[in-house]
């Protein structure tokens, strides 16, 4: 193998990628909001070591696709949305009029509640989304201790504005203690909760198969909140979860949802101070790499 090695990759893009613009195919941005969290903060750092750990994934094609993203594929970091400090609705503002901006996001968080602005800015060009939702938390809570735009209220007001259609909408790896008024309440809409002993007592065939149900040929968003792994495999995140899918799990299952139309990504709440060796900074690039993959031809740059 020659060329440039691994560790010394530039840091300042995604993959090492340069800015070229809002015009590419896709757009990578860092969205560091970390305000609206509830237990441990940090995710405002999330960004950053995504980036910097996603320099392991920029020696070869991915396995499978046979495709190497940085120089087969159409895609920019865009650098890091600005947001008004200490306040989240304005915070949230910013990011949708900044989203607005890119025909196809894949955004690194920064914490959960950056998802409500980048459904907002994205439905407005597609009307509701199906959504498929990694999480340990069903993030359907009206409020999070009085707090109305928490992190863990993003799909409360994404179901109530309209913009994902909960009936096709499947979350994934759900196992956090919840209120029965709050799970009923989510059910009730119609959304599909595929628990994390539900995955682990099925197959990455037949879970995707699940999803593809739910999403159908709706357009569709991916969001991945990375505490949906086992802290074992992701310990650096703010409320993690024992009992959570193993990072081979979700990345069988993201490989077998091609075809789908997913429209936009997000990858959230990596806090890198409780990180390991980096490994949670590494699931989540990766997690976004196989993304990219998976979109690869719809992605691919002009010969």
């Amino acid at each position: 193998m020659t060329g440039t090695p691994t560790f010394a990759v530039p840091q300042g893009g995604f993959l090492g990628l340069a800015r070229h613009g809002l015009s590419a195919a896709c757009c990578i941005a860092g969205i560091p909001l970390d305000i609206g969290t509830t237990h441990r903060a940090g995710t405002r750092f999330g960004p950053g070591a995504i980036r910097k750990a996603s320099g392991m994934l920029t020696d070869g094609a991915h396995p499978g696709a046979w495709i190497e993203p940085v120089s087969e594929l159409d895609l920019s970091d865009i650098g890091d949305f600005a947001i008004a400090l200490g306040d989240i609705a304005e915070s949230l503002l910013l990011i949708e009029e900044q989203a607005a901006r890119v025909s196809h996001l894949v955004a690194l968080g920064g914490e959960h509640g950056v998802t409500l602005a980048l459904l907002r800015a994205l439905s407005k060009r597609t009307g509701p989304l199906a959504l498929v939702h990694f999480d340990a938390h069903v993030d359907t809570w009206p409020d999070n201790f009085g707090q109305i735009f928490g992190h863990g209220s993003v799909f409360f007001h994404a179901i109530n504005e309209g913009l994902i259609d909960p009936r096709r909408t499947i979350q994934l790896g759900i196992r956090s203690p919840v209120q029965r008024e709050v799970w009923d309440w989510t059910v009730g809409h119609g959304v599909t909760i595929l628990t994390a002993q539900d995955i682990h007592a099925s197959t990455p065939d037949a879970v995707a198969a699940r999803v593809r149900d739910v999403v159908g040929n709706h357009a569709a968003y991916l969001s991945f909140d990375i505490d949906s792994l086992d802290p074992a495999f992701a310990p650096g995140t703010g409320t993690p979860e024992i009992g959570g899918l193993a990072s081979w799990q979700a990345q069988a299952i993201l490989r077998r949802l091609g075809g789908l139309d997913f429209r936009g990504m997000d990858l959230v709440e990596v806090a890198p101070a409780y990180d390991v060796s980096e490994i949670t900074a590494l699931a989540g690039a990766t997690m976004v790499w196989e993304y990219l993959a998976l979109m690869g031809e719809r992605f691919r740059a002009a010969a």
